[in-house]
């Protein structure tokens, strides 16, 4: 689909929150959530292992509610994006990888993105 303004999904897994969205532009379309807090709070802290792997579970299933909620199909996306750092590196990956195949599976672009500088441009 081409579209005056692009339309991306988001993808940020560099803690122990899953987080997705959708963007036309710069406006919001979708933002869904997934919090780790439960899980890891009997630990006194995040544990890196936990943390990917609750990532895991959650990304696919946020992924099709993102993309309901904004009432986009995935193949009208313009490009998937991703945290690509700093991180968990086990986290990271989960996010990073669901994005990079979904992109390559579309045949569109996958842009990494710096969390930090994420954090700036918010």
């Amino acid at each position: 689909m081409v579209t005056e303004t692009p339309v991306v999904l988001g993808i940020e897994t560099s803690c122990d929150e899953t987080g997705l969205g959708v963007v036309a532009g710069t406006a919001m379309r979708s933002n869904v959530l997934a919090s780790q807090v439960e899980i890891h709070a009997r630990f006194g802290g995040v544990v890196p292992e936990v943390a990917a792997r609750a990532h895991v579970e959650a990304v696919r299933h946020l992924a099709h509610r993102a993309l309901s909620e904004a009432g986009v199909h995935q193949t009208d996306l313009d490009g998937v994006a991703a945290t690509q750092g700093p991180g968990l590196v086990g986290a990271l990956v989960v996010g990073f990888t669901f994005a990079k195949s979904l992109a390559w599976a579309l045949g569109k672009p996958f842009i990494g993105v710096n969390h930090m500088e994420g954090h700036l441009f918010a």
